[in-house]
């Protein structure tokens, strides 16, 4: 007997194949989205941990700058303390300077010259005075020369004048008031 198959195999093997089709096209969306999420929250998950680094890096930041500032302020105390011990410094390596000026003058003044002002201005000192004989002026001159503490005198002015009914030469001066290093070492010079 001949057997014959009158059922749509052909349309049940479709429909098979129908439901295959959708089964793997829903796993494969759902495996889709499953790697969308995943990628998502692994992106997610490094943004977040990557703006706590920089919000850690802006309060660090913040820190060194406050820090910066206060370097700042204290390098112009240290230079402002500096300066004050400088001036100190000065004063100090100064403070005998007159007093040599003075001896100096006293020791350098020949007999029958006699000052009558003395002004300093920096190291320039202006002197004004009455001598005997232009020969006496023209004496102090070199001794100022020769002089450890004074330099280059330069004779501004010298003319005739009358003191106490005496004839007497006025002159006006300067002199060059030698810095406290080139006197030391003129000094050391002079005992070597």
């Amino acid at each position: 007997m001949i057997r014959i198959n009158l059922l749509p195999h052909r349309e049940l093997k479709r429909a098979a194949l129908k439901r295959q089709f959708a089964f793997l096209a829903g796993a494969t969306a759902i495996l889709g989205a499953l790697v969308v999420l995943m990628g998502h929250t692994a992106i997610s998950t490094r943004i977040d941990t990557q703006n706590g680094r920089n919000e850690f890096l802006k309060q660090e930041i913040t820190k060194l700058d406050k820090e910066i500032e206060e370097i700042k302020k204290l390098k112009e105390e240290i230079h402002a303390l500096l300066g004050r011990k400088q001036v100190v410094e000065g004063l100090q390596t100064n403070r005998s300077v007159e007093v040599h000026l003075l001896d100096q003058l006293a020791r350098l003044l020949p007999e029958g010259v006699y000052l009558s002002s003395i002004k300093q201005q920096g190291d320039t000192i202006a002197l004004t005075g009455y001598a005997q004989s232009n020969a006496r002026v023209s004496t102090l001159m070199r001794n100022f020369e020769s002089s450890t503490w004074l330099k280059s005198p330069n004779l501004i002015e010298i003319k005739a004048a009358t003191v106490n009914n005496l004839r007497a030469s006025e002159f006006a001066m300067t002199v060059k008031l030698a810095p406290p290093q080139q006197v030391d070492a003129g000094e050391q010079k002079k005992g070597g």
